[in-house]
């Protein structure tokens, strides 16, 4: 048996999913997504991955700047739905929304709730030196991220793990995730669990500024943020007005005054200890090792980064 389905996801991370829909043979009637933003020099509307994608499976596209409308409601409800499934969409579904598809609407999250609701889950994860990640299908509810449990499925997160390389992992398990469950929904296998009350946490969504390294924070939250923020929106500091990306570095047990470069590959003092940049990224360039970056703009000891 197959489904009608809405899909509603926006970024990358939600079209691997849409994909294993598909390939499972569901019928996708409608993808909802974010409105095209404006990107590039001419500032024109870029549609979101998931609408590129769609479009060019012929998928009917909607982006709706909101869904608290009754016009958007109704025509929500018109498009017969057995279940909706959402991943990373950016819209609040109210309640006509949440109710209109017969079995419901199915959230695939990238996190292991009640850990980490909201906007940033692999971010946070990483920042705040977690160990694991994961996926959790649940079944949504007026509350943010508050829905009953269907499937959790872990990941490590490793030494070296960076956003990008969670993002893609748990993009692939949310995809396969998603297609078990509306198996198991089918066979009336798909099994509701409470989340517990203890160990909530939200993932706030990342400001801007938390992006510039405060070089007077220890190294190894400083190399967690490296982490966490690479490939983008990427962690940096400043150097003779430049701004600098930094991509991945090492902890180091060195010592000095927070920002000042100690040695001639750019090894740089935190509050606690050191951390040795290893990838870094000029504006407007690619991303490359330091020992290339440094044969190009040399970065004398005792340099101090802002």
């Amino acid at each position: 048996m197959t489904y009608r389905i809405a899909y509603m996801g926006t970024p990358d991370f939600s079209v691997g999913a849409l994909t294993a829909l598909i390939e499972a043979g569901h019928e996708v009637a409608c993808v909802y997504t974010q409105p095209p933003r404006p990107a590039g020099r001419g500032k024109k509307g870029r549609p979101s991955p998931v609408h590129e994608f769609a479009a060019e499976h012929g998928i009917e596209v909607r982006h709706p700047a909101s869904l608290r409308g009754e016009e958007e409601q109704a025509a929500f409800a018109a498009l017969d739905l057995d279940v909706a499934v959402v991943a990373a969409y950016g819209l609040i579904l109210p309640k006509p929304i949440l109710e209109a598809p017969r079995h419901g609407c199915l959230n695939i999250h990238a996190s292991l709730l009640p850990r980490w609701r909201g906007a940033a889950p692999i971010q946070r994860a990483i920042l705040a030196g977690d160990r694991i990640s994961g996926v959790t299908i649940m079944r949504m509810d007026a509350g943010l991220d508050t829905g009953p449990m269907l499937l959790r499925e872990s990941v490590t997160i490793g030494p070296r793990t960076n956003a990008g390389r969670l993002h893609d992992e748990l993009s692939s398990m949310g995809a396969r995730m998603i297609v078990e469950a509306l198996a198991r929904l089918e066979a009336a296998r798909l099994e509701e669990t409470p989340q517990a009350e203890e160990g909530v946490t939200y993932a706030a969504k990342i400001d801007k500024a938390e992006t510039r390294i405060d070089w007077a924070r220890p190294a190894a939250e400083i190399e967690r943020r490296l982490r966490a923020f690479a490939p983008a929106p990427g962690a940096w500091f400043e150097l003779d007005g430049e701004r600098i990306r930094v991509l991945a570095g090492t902890v180091t047990g060195e010592r000095g005054e927070p920002g000042t470069v100690l040695d001639d590959t750019l090894t740089v003092a935190c509050g606690e200890g050191a951390i040795r940049l290893e990838v870094v990224q000029r504006a407007g360039k690619g991303a490359m090792e330091t020992t290339a970056f440094l044969r190009g703009r040399a970065v004398s000891a005792g340099t101090v980064l802002l």
